[in-house]
């Protein structure tokens, strides 16, 4: 398709204005071909990555069409989180530049509810807004839906994935038959082609995923690196690339918290970003890294949807991100507005069989690289300060020092013994040690990890050395392998690190109506929380809301799920891949019994040595010890 402009879309001059106010002359392929559509009155299907300018896709021909005159809600915008909520507004509002009496309004969870109260009485046409603060003005009667001439759900996939399936039907169920739906999702589970054909009529599908998924100015990189080195090569990074604003990504708050804090602790300039921080913190947060005032951000990948920072230089994967659409989003937050920029992914243990799915998924090349050594950080820290010092020496006024410098050298000179003899250049040298002795001493060793390409050739030694032993002998002993050559114990840190009494807690037992599903994924599998509940939600009726207790360990995890739909939710996890396995779900086949015991499975023993659940039905189980193990308490098998 031959570039669109703007001009060549039909839209009013104010418009074209205000476009032009923004930077922005030609048409993306989405908005070329969205635009008149929706301006035409279609539903429409909408399918592209982030960073493809489907805010103004949509955002442009509902300005177009909004009745300034009007005092009831015109259109209603969707969101999965507050702060893309805020970002749509905002740049809705900027293509309203010279429209009189459009008002647009995002309401949120985390801002006080009267406040909104109050700005909904000047009547918005257009109000953007997160379901769950929706439902609650709708059941107010604060947002009436009645007089709705279209409805947009944009990045519809992320809150099915968050679940907010329920509350999108609640509100789909009260607007009008014949009003258009517009569903924008970076991809096409079964999740979204339901609604699709629920709510859709006659949708056209409008499709824009480049053969090359990530930004072509984007550099990526992996460094295979042992969990508990992560921080000291993060601080070699920034000091080696002499970051100045970077995006870093964590899987979870308690690890976001915990990289901030030790980043503070080593002096940096950081702020933290996740969903348990009020709206006004994270307001505040947003602002320091938008003005530069904050040099580095540690987000969850929900929290930092939302941020639109045009100058970031370099995105860094503390943590491998749990989906592949989760890498396109991360990394496009660099190198945009035709800028360069830089993404490294951290990558322990078996984790680089999951980079190899990225790479295949993204159709892009991320290069291994090794880790600044204290070499590379010692170098930069001293060009940086003797650029700084030649500055200094322009700049001039330096007579006093140097009458001091003078007199120091004299005197040291004095009381120097007979072999010692010091010049002008080597008090400068120690003055820089001086200067720089505080973060040099900051800087550990980093343990090394063996190569991908060398653990193949291991690896594959491993497997003829130990091919007599049995297929499970073997699948056992090429686990512990991989471990101990990449990375040590598979045990992601959050867990390890957790104390007894956490682990006491989750020897809970079942709540009322509930019950306890088996599923043979678990740690050792790079198995998170987030992506199980994905999984259910994806593939059955039950929402996040609904979702119980999950209890990880090293192959294999517990989930609490209604139990009139334990059925349903089992025969759809069967099949399915979670951390690129097979998933095998069944109710747990110790029952209710097993989950009113004290007993928990140790997340710790050694593998082979799991008590699992109807594994191999209700015999032993193949591997290093053999039979099941036994319970200090009448010696009885769990799972017989």
């Amino acid at each position: 398709m031959d570039n669109i402009t703007f001009p060549q879309l039909a839209l009013s001059p104010k418009t074209l204005q205000a476009l032009q106010d923004m930077g922005f002359e030609e048409a993306t392929p989405i908005q070329a071909e969205a635009i008149p559509l929706i301006i035409e009155g279609r539903d429409i299907l909408g399918q592209a990555q982030t960073g493809t300018g489907k805010t103004c896709a949509y955002g442009i021909p509902l300005i177009e069409k909004t009745d300034p005159e009007a005092t009831y809600v015109q259109y209603l915008v969707l969101s999965p989180t507050r702060e893309l909520a805020i970002q749509i507004a905002d740049e809705m509002r900027e293509l309203t530049k010279y429209q009189e009496g459009i008002r647009i309004l995002a309401v949120y969870g985390g801002q006080p509810i009267d406040r909104q109260i109050l700005a909904l009485k000047k009547r918005p046409q257009i109000i953007v807004g997160t379901p769950g603060r929706v439902m609650d003005h709708m059941r107010r009667k604060t947002i009436r839906l009645d007089q709705l001439n279209g409805i947009i759900l944009d990045e519809a996939d992320e809150m099915l994935n968050m679940g907010f399936k329920e509350d999108i039907d609640v509100i789909l169920a009260d607007t009008p038959d014949a009003i258009q739906r517009i569903l924008f999702s970076a991809t096409m589970p079964a999740g979204i082609l339901e609604l699709t054909d629920r709510y859709l009529h006659d949708p056209v599908h409008v499709r824009i995923v480049p053969k090359q998924m990530t930004v072509s100015n984007i550099e990526q990189f992996y460094i295979e690196v042992r969990e508990a080195s992560k921080i000291e090569v993060l601080c070699r990074l920034i000091e080696a690339e002499r970051i100045k604003l970077a995006l870093i990504f964590c899987n979870t708050k308690r690890k976001v918290d915990d990289v901030y804090e030790k980043l503070q602790t080593r002096g940096y300039s950081a702020e933290a970003l996740h969903g348990d921080m009020k709206q006004l913190s994270r307001t505040r947060v947003m602002n320091r890294f938008r003005s530069g005032e904050v040099e580095l951000l540690v987000a969850t990948d929900v929290a930092a949807r939302g941020i639109d920072v045009d100058n970031i230089e370099v995105v860094i994967n503390y943590d491998l991100p749990q989906d592949e659409e989760y890498y396109v989003h991360r990394i496009g937050r660099t190198a945009r507005a035709g800028r360069s920029g830089k993404a490294y992914t951290f990558v322990v243990g078996r984790e680089i069989f999951d980079l190899k799915n990225i790479q295949r998924f993204t159709r892009s090349n991320i290069v291994c690289t090794q880790p600044p050594s204290l070499v590379d950080v010692t170098e930069t820290r001293v060009s940086d300060l003797l650029d700084k010092t030649r500055d200094v020496l322009a700049a001039g006024g330096l007579d006093s020092y140097l009458n001091a410098l003078e007199q120091f050298i004299t005197d040291l000179t004095a009381t120097a013994s007979d072999d010692a003899f010091y010049t002008t250049a080597d008090v400068a040298a120690a003055l820089i040690q001086q200067a720089l002795g505080q973060k040099l001493t900051q800087t550990n060793e980093i343990e090394s990890v063996v190569p991908y390409e060398e653990m193949i050739a291991r690896k594959k030694k491993s497997r003829d050395r130990l091919s007599g032993g049995g297929r499970f002998a073997a699948d056992d002993a090429d686990r512990d392998f991989q471990d101990a050559l990449l990375g040590g114990d598979a045990m992601p840190d959050d867990l390890d690190d957790e104390p007894k009494k956490e682990k006491k807690k989750r020897k809970k037992k079942l709540e009322p109506g509930m019950t306890r599903l088996f599923l043979n994924v678990g740690i050792d599998d790079h198995v998170q929380p987030a992506q199980i509940v994905k999984a259910i939600c994806s593939s059955s009726p039950v929402t996040g809301k609904q979702i119980g207790a999950i209890a990880l360990y090293g192959r294999y995890t517990f989930v609490d799920v209604p139990a009139d739909a334990a059925a349903q939710v089992a025969k759809g996890l069967s099949g399915q891949k979670i951390g690129n396995r097979p998933v095998r779900a069944e109710v747990s086949a110790a029952g209710k019994n097993a989950a009113d015991s004290d007993f928990v499975p140790n997340p710790r023993k050694s593998k082979g040595d799991y008590d699992m659940p109807g594994k191999f039905g209700k015999g032993s189980r193949p591997g290093h010890k053999g039979d099941f193990k036994k319970h200090s308490k009448g010696g009885k098998k769990h799972g017989s």
